[in-house]
């Protein structure tokens, strides 16, 4: 695959992660009852990074809890030969509280579906929020996110890349070309 363009580099994942964090606390009027949830695997630095921008602005710890969705895909059989339960029980309460659900890509809306059916079996929650860093359409479910750092219009044969540090040794978003070398 041929790296098309760099479409957020540290500077710019920063700014989003600032605005969205900043969107989540005035459309939740603070922190009362909030919890982010990341998607695992990179929905999940991208939700500490949120918690730890909200704690800048608010002064206020927010929960981050790890949420593994590969039982609950509609395309298991295909991904997985044998999938693997993973015992990944929340440590905070999720009844009644405003989950944001935290990714870093939303696509076709499949693992925000997926997403919604593990959380559910988690627990009640009053509301339920999306935050993303991208947006790259091509929803193939009704499905939109809350909140979103850039949105990038690309073609089914381009895969967007997001890179966390913690993750990959490198802050960047990148979008690539299938099919090239």
């Amino acid at each position: 695959m041929t790296t098309k363009a760099t479409i957020l580099d540290k500077k710019a994942i920063e700014r989003a992660t600032t605005r969205i964090a900043n969107e989540i606390l005035e459309r939740n009027r603070g922190t009362e009852n909030l919890v982010l949830v990341g998607i695992k695997t990179r929905g999940v630095p991208f939700a500490k990074r949120l918690s730890t921008k909200i704690n800048e602005i608010e002064g206020v710890k927010i929960p981050v809890l790890t949420l593994d969705i590969a039982l609950y895909r509609d395309d298991l059989t295909e991904k997985y030969e044998s999938p693997v339960v993973i015992n990944d029980d929340f440590e905070v309460n999720i009844n009644d509280k405003i989950v944001v659900l935290v990714d870093d890509v939303i696509f076709t809306g499949r693992t925000v579906r997926a997403a919604l059916d593990a959380l559910i079996d988690k627990g009640r929650p009053r509301k339920v929020q999306l935050a993303v860093l991208i947006d790259r359409g091509h929803r193939e479910l009704p499905i939109r996110a809350d909140y979103v750092g850039k949105n990038v219009p690309t073609s089914r044969s381009e895969i967007v890349s997001v890179n966390f540090h913690e993750i990959d040794s490198i802050d960047q978003v990148v979008i690539k070309e299938k099919g090239r070398n």
